[in-house]
């Protein structure tokens, strides 16, 4: 079999919030392995820079949106499949946390977080299925997080929300796997980008963390990037309805 089960040459993926951390290390990926790819955000500044960095000529295509509004997610959708013609993955990458108590936390930021890390990816992961169930295949990938299986300190709405998109990933895989569809989560333990920066850059907590992680070692963007690879692949053909943890051993502990 060689390479080929890892051949994602001329299929289409979607990847939202493409433009930095691990939505832009996935879509990198996946360009890098023959993918088209379609990334979204909702500043077009965020994706120029992306563009630019990506450097993907007809490969990569644009779209400006809110995954919290049904009105955008199906002109994501409507424009990819315009440009390229199918959609055979869904990355639902976005995320989100305002640091908080459950108990302090206001009505507005508990809806903010749940909007875009759950209601942004079952908009997402509906309009995906739809198309994908009239082509009989597809995957969709949900990015998790060990907080939905783990409290956490001023991460609880966030958790709740994640602990959500499990579940989604479960039903999903379910209702879908009549249509060869197949639907998986990974849930990294902390991944060293700009969104997870207060953590890791301060060294006395940074020092803390690493003890709770048998790896010794904070993941990066690329780890992610290449559990979504395996599981985009013919590699992972046969597993739906799973949540991966990708936390270095901290969840065996």
């Amino acid at each position: 079999m060689g390479n080929l089960c890892f051949n994602l040459q001329n299929r289409v993926a979607v990847v939202t919030g493409g433009t930095r951390g691990i939505g832009l290390e996935v879509a990198k990926a996946l360009l890098g392995e023959g993918a088209k790819v379609s990334i979204c955000a909702r500043k077009q500044e965020g994706l120029d820079q992306a563009r630019s960095v990506l450097n993907a000529s007809d490969n990569l295509l644009t779209v400006q949106g809110h995954i919290g509004k049904e009105e955008d997610v199906d002109k994501i959708f409507d424009k990819t499949l315009q440009t390229f013609g199918e959609i055979d993955f869904l990355i639902n990458n976005v995320g989100m946390n305002i640091m908080t108590s459950v108990v302090d936390a206001s009505l507005s930021l508990w809806q903010k977080i749940i909007d875009t890390n759950l209601t942004g990816s079952f908009l997402c992961s509906k309009k995906a299925a739809k198309i994908m169930m009239s082509h009989k295949k597809g995957k969709i990938i949900n990015i998790s997080s060990i907080a939905a299986t783990r409290a956490a300190p001023v991460m609880g709405v966030y958790g709740i929300a994640k602990a959500g998109v499990d579940m989604m990933t479960k039903v999903l895989a379910s209702e879908l796997a009549p249509f060869n569809i197949c639907v998986n989560a990974i849930a990294p333990s902390m991944v060293k980008t700009a969104f997870s920066e207060p953590f890791w850059s301060n060294k006395d907590l940074h020092s803390q963390i690493i003890k709770g992680i048998p790896l010794g070692r904070i993941a990066e963007p690329l780890d992610v990037s290449m559990c979504v690879l395996f599981l985009c692949s013919d590699a992972s053909n046969f597993i739906t309805g799973t949540t991966i943890k990708l936390d270095g051993g901290a969840s065996a502990i």
